[in-house]
């Protein structure tokens, strides 16, 4: 029996030992993963002297060490850094990355064609507090932490400019909800927060559901009423604790009760603000309540710097610069000079900040282009920033702002691993990040090359937009390359160049346009999701309720042109040898509305000549010629006792035809096919 016992233990202690040796091993190999050496970098450090000439060691997820005499661990995962520079990585202080956004929903529109199949009504708000007292939008008690979603490409093209931490809130409504500061990299939510709650947002854009408030007036009262309500709530809840017998329980509102931190002035109020009025408004409400306020957006916050200064309150300065969002066209209207003034003054405002003594640290403004980020970066540092300026922007004080200084913002010993990685400056034109550690761990950065090929973009789409009030037709011309989109709408929105374009690896595509409707312009996005040559998706003008698209390529896609065109305008090579006769049927676009019309036209060498015919009436086209831009024609007709000279220009792809009719009296587009 001994000897049985004596075998038992030993076979026990031989077990042991294995086990022993095993977690050794995972733990040497776990070490080896979470553990690296960047040497032989140029190190920014933001806390202190740039180091020429150093290492930076990554541990568990924190800056284990970094110096000139730093060596490399013998279980670290070596990078050679040398031709690159580290820095902080960089911190976006206001985003939506992670947040759900409105996103087409298959309902029917009751009485129409085809129900149930293309008709697509955009949901009003993507974000709700269960069991709350307010309506959507007027919820304080949201948690953004309650709504991130890990990944996406959003999160993957802020990572690919070198963006490492993202404050994210909802954008929707007037009380947004409270922020969270999140890493961009972690397989769950949880993994993601470096920092929650942050803050509470707050827009003064009114309700587009048709509800209360849904003026400028009703907003500001909303918000008033509210902190009163808020305050009278404290008091109740004070009294009752105190002395609870013989008193009737007053009721719980999570919406009112999440006021209370601000009211303490516990929690800062992000107030989005641009011009210098807005955000005079959003000071005085703040002065009034005793609140914390940071000004986000801050396009006209130079004009109120000493203000805000003597206040000290941070401004969330936007990368997202004034930029013309129509075409320069011969017979458009000159640009107000208000307009003009602002795309040369954005760039300078940081600049203006620093000069007051603003604490400042830049956003990307909701950039659906991140190329944009980075030039707007060099912008800003053209007009008066300095480059150590600008990088403070986006690492030291964001954090400071945001109150992670301790954790974020520099590379010191004991923070948390957040790196970006450049080969050469980060503030070239066009900089190239070679790496990017989140959490101490490596980041696999997309190509760019990858970027949009699963839903190609490119060619002419006809488009039916639907803002409640019957289809809308216009005729989008899209050009990709890569990820960078370029194009041109025109029809029953109007004509202009898109802007803000941009697309994504599953179809998603997302532009803006100036869209005239009734005399009025605002601005229109489209965000919708390409699938083969069909597109559908939803679209949100400034100042009206959302509205949907639906639309379809016009054969298979055309292929980028090297360089911008005018838009509306094909460039293609068109020889006096071709042959342009035939019969067209065109559509005419004649500000919002669209005419169908014929255009016959006969060719007879390097001459042409036709007529166009319309609901206006007929015109007798003579005199035309070819060229390598198309065809054209000078036509004068008697107008109101008068003869105006109308000038057509086309041009073809194939069967395909557009051009545009100018003339002193008014403008038009047409395309078309040849009648078969």
């Amino acid at each position: 029996m001994p000897a049985i016992r004596l075998r038992i233990l030993a076979a026990l202690l031989a077990s042991a030992f294995l086990v022993i040796q095993l977690l050794n091993f995972v733990s040497a190999q776990r070490s080896a993963l979470d553990t690296y050496a960047i040497t032989n970098a140029r190190i920014v450090t933001v806390a202190g002297p740039v180091i020429d000439r150093g290492t930076v060691v990554i541990r568990d997820g924190l800056i284990a060490a970094v110096g000139a005499d730093v060596g490399a661990p013998a279980d670290a995962r070596v990078i050679d850094g040398t031709g690159l520079t580290v820095y902080p990585g960089l911190i976006d202080s206001s985003t939506a990355l992670g947040m759900p956004q409105p996103s087409p929903t298959p309902t029917p529109t009751p009485g129409a064609p085809g129900a149930g199949f293309g008709q697509f009504r955009p949901q009003t708000s993507a974000i709700s507090a269960l069991n709350s007292t307010q309506p959507p939008g007027l919820q304080p008690e949201v948690l953004a932490e309650d709504f991130i979603k890990p990944g996406g490409e959003q999160i993957e093209a802020a990572r690919n400019a070198g963006i490492t931490t993202a404050l994210t809130s909802p954008r929707q409504g007037i009380w947004m909800g409270q922020s969270a500061l999140i890493n961009l990299a972690g397989d769950t939510t949880q993994q993601m927060i470096v920092r929650s709650p942050v803050a509470l947002h707050v827009g003064f854009t009114p309700l587009r559901t048709g509800n209360y408030p849904n003026s400028l007036l009703g907003v500001f009262a909303s918000l008033r009423q509210m902190l009163l309500d808020a305050q009278r709530y404290r008091q109740a809840q004070q009294t009752y604790e105190r002395s609870p017998r013989g008193m009737r329980r007053p009721n719980q509102d999570r919406s009112l009760a999440a006021l209370l931190p601000v009211l303490d002035g516990i929690m800062p109020v992000v107030m989005y603000a641009d011009r210098e009025r807005e955000i005079a408004r959003a000071l005085d409400l703040a002065q009034e309540f005793k609140l914390r306020p940071i000004i986000a957006g801050g396009l006209e916050a130079g004009k109120v710097a000493t203000r805000l200064s003597e206040g000290k309150v941070p401004v969330l300065l936007s990368l997202n610069f004034p930029r013309r969002t129509t075409a320069a066209l011969p017979e458009a209207d000159p640009e107000p000079v208000r307009i003009l003034r602002e795309r040369v003054e954005a760039p300078k405002t940081a600049a203006k900040l620093l000069a007051a003594r603003v604490p400042f640290a830049f956003q990307s403004g909701a950039l659906t282009n991140m190329a944009d980020f980075s030039a707007n970066l060099v912008r800003a540092i053209e007009n008066g920033l300095s480059r150590d300026d600008a990088l403070r922007a986006l690492t030291i004080w964001p954090a400071q702002i945001l109150g992670v200084a301790d954790r974020l913002g520099t590379i010191e010993a004991g923070k948390i691993a957040n790196l970006t990685i450049t080969r050469g400056d980060l503030f070239d034109r066009n900089p190239r990040i070679s790496h990017v550690f989140i959490d101490g761990r490596s980041i696999d950065l997309r190509p760019e090359a990858a970027v949009g090929q699963a839903g190609a973009a490119t060619g002419t789409w006809t488009l039916n937009v639907n803002l409640g009030s019957g289809d809308i037709a216009v005729t989008v011309v899209l050009q990709q390359e890569g990820e960078r989109l370029r194009g041109s709408i025109q029809g029953g929105l109007g004509s202009s160049e898109i802007a803000n374009a941009s697309t994504g690896t599953g179809g998603d595509i997302r532009f803006t346009v100036p869209a005239t409707l009734e005399g009025q312009t605002a601005e229109a996005t489209f965000a919708g999701r390409i699938t083969g040559n069909e597109m559908q998706g939803t679209v949100n003008v400034v100042g009206r309720a959302p509205g949907s698209f639906t639309g379809t390529r016009a054969g298979a896609p055309a292929q980028p042109v090297a360089s911008p065109t005018p838009p509306g305008e094909f460039r293609t090579a068109v020889s006096a040898n071709s042959d342009l006769s035939g019969t067209w049927l065109i559509s005419l676009m004649v500000g919002l509305q669209t005419f169908p019309g014929t255009l016959k036209l006969e060719q007879s060498a390097g001459a042409t000549s036709g007529l166009l015919q319309s609901p206006f009436g007929t015109t007798k086209l003579t005199g035309g010629s070819v060229d390598a831009e198309g065809f054209h024609f000078i036509v004068r007709e008697p107008v109101a006792g008068r003869t105006v000279e109308m000038a057509v220009d086309g041009s073809v792809d194939g069967n395909e035809i557009r051009g545009t009719v100018r003339s002193e009296i008014g403008f038009a587009r047409f395309t078309g096919t040849r009648q078969r």
